[in-house]
């Protein structure tokens, strides 16, 4: 135990928090002023030089944000899984973990579903058949105890990955993402020992699109399947006739899943598009859409937010634990710089917690951001800071609140 803790540790300084400390793929780093990584620290001295930006704020954490700050994509993953599992006690512990080849975004997207009851596996990325120090460390430190429903499986090997040792394993492996889809929605089926009654659709083709999916899968546990833009595959339609009719929600305008593979869906089930005019916005729609008992419906205050750069599609998946535990929520796409963007101060604007006499009784927010500070500078996470901020409200028409 004391071993492990020690490892948890180190990979949570080392990578989950490696935004201050610059580290990169290569390997390089910015040096403290001890000659070792910089970055923030456990323990720190109030009367030792440097001390206040030893601790890590405001790039790590401010009062409504905690930043996962890996350089990549693996490292984020690494630290994530340990954010949701902190591995220090059994409970502590996940059952599995899904590894997934990191090659391929559409991988991550279909083993999200994986995230989700009963298994509850946090995703980490092999590089093809090779295991990152990061991924590697990240496994010893979780040591997964097994789930039952998946016939005691530590790892769930999800595409062509590596093969740890002295682990038990359960193996899916197809030859293309279609493919690969529909064997993890089946794996899944298996363990719930149902089928589920929704689906989410996506293009195969525009990650940015499809990755606020992840999130959804990993919470709900309604899989994601992958159409072209003008094409239903073969192994996707074989994947919905096995749900019976399911309800299909279709994530994306007609410029990346046009309204002829909606007319061929409907043959498969009832079909709801879900969309905005670009990715940013498209999350955003997501974020809001709720239908009965699909979707996560934020459009109030005391929700917990994920935000990623748009332009990294494998830290959006690298984050579906973060929706599944914890204060629960959807996933965010941002630009990235020093600036939210408009779309997105413009929701927080409006699911902004508000209070009338005490803040004690209000509800709240949280941010986690998910990249180091080229994924969100720290000029944007602080503005999210304030955007999350519960506020006093005095205005009549705001409602009723504490």
């Amino acid at each position: 135990m004391r071993r492990r803790a020690l490892l948890t540790g180190a990979i949570l300084a080392a990578l989950a928090l490696g935004t201050a400390s610059g580290c990169g793929r290569d390997g390089s780093s910015d040096l403290g002023r001890d000659g070792s990584e910089s970055g923030p620290s456990v323990g720190v001295g109030g009367d030792e030089e440097g001390a206040a930006q030893d601790l890590g704020f405001p790039i790590f954490a401010t009062k409504n944000t905690t930043r996962i700050g890996g350089a990549d994509p693996v490292a984020n993953a690494a630290g994530v899984a340990l954010a949701v599992f902190p591995s220090q006690t059994r409970g502590t512990r996940p059952a599995a973990v899904a590894l997934v080849d990191g090659r391929d975004w559409r991988v991550g997207l279909a083993a999200a579903v994986l995230g989700s009851s009963p298994v509850r596996a946090p995703i980490l990325f092999s590089d093809g058949r090779d295991l990152p120090g990061a991924t590697r460390d990240a496994l010893a430190a979780l040591d997964p105890t097994g789930a039952r429903s998946a016939g005691g499986a530590q790892v769930i090997r999800v595409g062509d990955v590596a093969r740890p040792t002295g682990l038990r394993t359960a193996d899916l492996t197809a030859k293309d993402p279609f493919a690969l889809a529909r064997a993890v929605d089946a794996y899944h089926a298996a363990t719930r020992g149902r089928a589920s009654r929704r689906v989410v659709v996506v293009s195969a083709d525009a990650p940015a699109y499809g990755v606020p999916a992840a999130a959804w899968a990993a919470k709900a546990g309604d899989p994601v399947l992958f159409v072209r833009r003008d094409a239903v595959p073969e192994q996707t339609r074989a994947a919905l006739r096995s749900h019976d009719k399911p309800d299909i929600y279709v994530l994306g305008p007609p410029s990346v899943v046009s309204s002829g593979v909606l007319e061929s869906l409907r043959s498969l089930g009832d079909v709801v598009r879900i969309s905005g005019p670009d990715p940013i916005r498209n999350a955003i729609a997501f974020a809001r859409f709720a239908s009965g008992s699909f979707g996560w419906g934020v459009v109030d205050p005391g929700h917990g937010l994920v935000l990623a750069n748009v332009s990294r599609p494998l830290d959006a998946i690298a984050a579906t634990p973060l929706s599944a535990h914890g204060s629960y929520g959807p996933l965010l796409l941002v630009a990235g710089g020093d600036r939210l963007g408009p779309a997105v101060e413009a929701y927080l604007l409006d699911i902004r917690p508000g209070y009338r006499s005490d803040p004690v009784r209000g509800v709240y927010n949280h941010g986690w951001i998910v990249g180091d500070d080229r994924a969100l500078g720290p000029t944007a996470q602080a503005r999210l800071d304030e955007l999350l901020e519960i506020e006093p409200v005095t205005e009549p028409s705001q409602g009723q609140l504490p």
